[in-house]
Formats: structure tokens, sequence, C-alpha cells
């Protein structure tokens, strides 16, 4: 098979979006963040590039300003929503502030000619052979900027424009990093995963974050890899569905409309009657778990009262026209484990307190090694499949 880190992470952030882009080909418009991150990485790359001389803060600025693509974008959302129309203007000048603003923080403390640029925007493919089908996969990929220091080790540096900065934890387990490794060194072989700094440069913030590969993060990554295209795989193969995974990036993905999490939404006005049998049964559900949860929550306060008056009067029982109520103590026990031990091996009744409990096995899977616990999936299997619905009283309409 062959993918890419991209196609990677848009699978594990949602599994329909990946079907949508990479197996049904479906191509959607880039949405202005893409447009806007992407314009910041070519002026980047421009900045180190010599010809002869690097370029000027000013040249820079200028480049920016002349490849200048939202404008387009800002006035077509606006035909498309009146309501934005008196924001385009606006919204199309935050942003190209906002990106002046990132060039001349980023060229401030990182001026050209201070380091030794190996390649931008390299290309790379990385051939990874599965023990367990026989498979070698291809990863490609595209690094934005290597970097040579004069005591002969190397950095990878991977530009971002987003707001979040993950925690440390997050980057040196980061799987983008990692493939980047795997890359540098396919490459050039001859590089050691020691000589390897890989960063992450967050140009909102101004601020960067590295970490360096390890044999063992190395290994966790073709592992997770592997693992990640046999899911695949078996998905294509048995026909099993690419389930979406809602989450807030879907304000951002252009696949929404189209989407069985989203496609009702933005089902069209004519289409979408009031007065259609499952429109009305919509209707009739909400009504009915908004019911429910004030009945719910009326239930409990009226059984603090009739709690309350049992206790006040003597009662374990009352009566009224609906029926009767009866008060029961339930305790619920603790027991010295230890001791229950000692007392059940001799007879040879312990063991027989030890059988296998789902509810046991997922509460310490957030405290076993990751390696056990990457294992303890890997054997795991589908016992039951069943649809449940959850439900939010929030009005969302189509964008």
């Amino acid at each position: 098979m062959r993918t890419s880190y991209s196609a990677i992470g848009t699978y594990l952030q949602c599994p329909q979006k990946y079907e949508f882009q990479n197996i049904n080909r479906i191509r959607v418009p880039k949405n202005r963040e893409a447009i806007f991150g992407t314009l910041i990485h070519s002026t980047l790359k421009f900045m180190f590039t010599s010809n002869p001389l690097f370029p000027t803060l000013d040249e820079v600025i200028a480049h920016f300003r002349k490849n200048w693509p939202l404008r387009e974008v800002f006035e077509a959302e606006s035909k498309h929503d009146p309501r934005k129309l008196a924001l385009s203007g606006e919204g199309e000048k935050a942003y190209f502030e906002e990106g002046v603003k990132m060039l001349k923080k980023f060229y401030e403390k990182n001026a050209p000619w201070n380091f030794i640029i190996l390649d931008l925007e390299s290309r790379f493919e990385v051939m990874i052979a599965d023990e367990k089908t026989g498979e070698t996969h291809i990863l490609a990929g595209i690094i934005d900027r290597i970097d040579k220091f004069a005591d002969g080790k190397y950095e990878i540096i991977d530009y971002k424009t987003g707001k979040r900065m993950p925690s440390q934890d997050a980057l040196n387990s980061d799987l983008q990093l990692s493939l980047y490794s795997l890359g540098l060194q396919k490459r050039w072989p001859h590089i050691k995963p020691g000589d390897i700094t890989l960063s992450l440069y967050f140009l909102k913030h101004g601020e960067k974050l590295s970490t360096q590969p390890s044999v063992e993060t190395t290994a966790k990554t073709k592992e997770h890899i592997l693992k990640t295209i046999a899911e695949i795989q078996e998905k294509i193969k048995t026909g099993k569905e690419f389930e979406p995974m809602p989450s807030a990036l879907c304000n951002w993905c252009g696949y929404r409309p189209m989407c069985p999490a989203w496609k009702h939404l933005y089902r069209k006005s004519e289409i979408r009657n009031p007065k259609s049998e499952i429109e009305n049964v919509i209707k009739e559900y909400f009504e009915i778990k908004k019911a429910d949860q004030k009945n719910d929550a009326r239930l409990k306060e009226l059984q603090e009262q009739i709690k309350k008056y049992m206790e006040q009067e003597g009662l374990t029982r009352v009566f009224g026209d609906g029926g009767m109520i009866s008060k029961k103590i339930i305790q619920r026990y603790e027991y010295d484990m230890e001791k229950i031990k000692a007392l059940l091996s001799p007879i040879g009744k312990w063991e027989d307190i030890l059988e296998a409990d789902e509810t046991k096995l997922k509460k310490i899977m957030k405290e076993i090694p990751e390696e056990i616990r990457t294992q303890i999936m890997d054997v795991r299997k589908v016992a039951k499949e069943y649809a449940s619905l959850t439900t939010s009283f929030n009005k969302i309409t189509p964008d």
C-alpha cells in the first residue's frame, strides 16, 4: 500500500474523511485556514532561498502580499451567506495582518543567513515491511526544512500556523515527526537517530518545541503505522464502514455537507419538509427527551422530600392514590483483600474470585505500559455491535 503521513493522520482524525479523500477521491475547495497556511509555508521557503542573496524582510512581506489568495475566498463566502458580507473585508484584513505579524516575528528570530539549509520542502519515501503479512508499504511525505549544524548534527523543522501547542509528552510521541525522522534516515542512512533533532515551530507564538527520536520511538512509530494500515485494508476488504468522528475540526471540513454525521443539516429547504414523517418524529423525540430530563430532575427533588418525611416520622412506607413507596436500606461493602486472600487461598477458592472482568480491565488500561496496552488492543474482538442515540439540545445551523 502506498500512503502518506497526511493520509494516515486523516484516518486517525476521521475515517469517513479518509474515505472521501483517499478512496473516493472526492475533491473539495480548501478552506481559508488551509490556504493561509500554504501561503505562509511558501513564503518561508522564499525567505530561505538565496538567489544569490537571501531576501530582506521587506522582500519577504512583498512576496506574501503579492501572492495573497484569500480575497476571492472571503468574497465567495459572502455570496453564499449574506451575513458574512459585512465581515468579509474585516476578516480578510485580520488574516493578512496576522500573516505579516507571524513573518516579522519569525524573521527577527531566524535571520536566514544564520542557518545551513540542506533542503526545503523535501520529498521523501519510506518503505516499511510488515512481518505479519509479508507486505511492504511505502509512506511518502514532505519535510518543510532540514538544517545541518557545524557539529554534524541535523534538525528537521515543521512549521505550524495554528494556535494549539502540544505538551512535551505529546511531542515526544508525535507520529508526524517520527515519520520525518525515518524519512531523513532513509535518505541519508549514515545519520543516526541521536544526531537528529525534530522540531515544530509555532509561528503564531514564535516558539519552537523540539524532541529527539530514539530506537524505541522509531519502533513504536512503525508499529502504529502498520496497525493503522491494517485497519484501513481490513475495512476496504470487508466493506466495513469508515465511520465519521465528529469533532471541532468538522467546522473546517469541506466534506461536511456530504458527511453522514452532518448532511441532514444541509438538506435543501424544499426537500426538508417540516410536515414530513421523519421531521415530526425528530420533533416529538426532542420534546419527550426534554420532558424526561425535566421529570428526572423533579423526581429527585420529590424523592428527597419523601425520604426526609419518612425519617422525621419514623416510616418505611408511605401511601398515596397512585400506590405505595417503600424505603429500603442498601449497604455496599469494601473488603480487605489481603485478609480475604489469606482466608480463601488455603481452601483453594481465591482464584475463583479473580475471573476476568472487562470493567476492571478498562480501569487498568490507563495504568499499564503502552506496549502491553497495544498488545491487549490487538487481541480484542467485537462481541456485539448495536446503534445508540445521544441527544444535544444545542440548535445547529449550516454555516
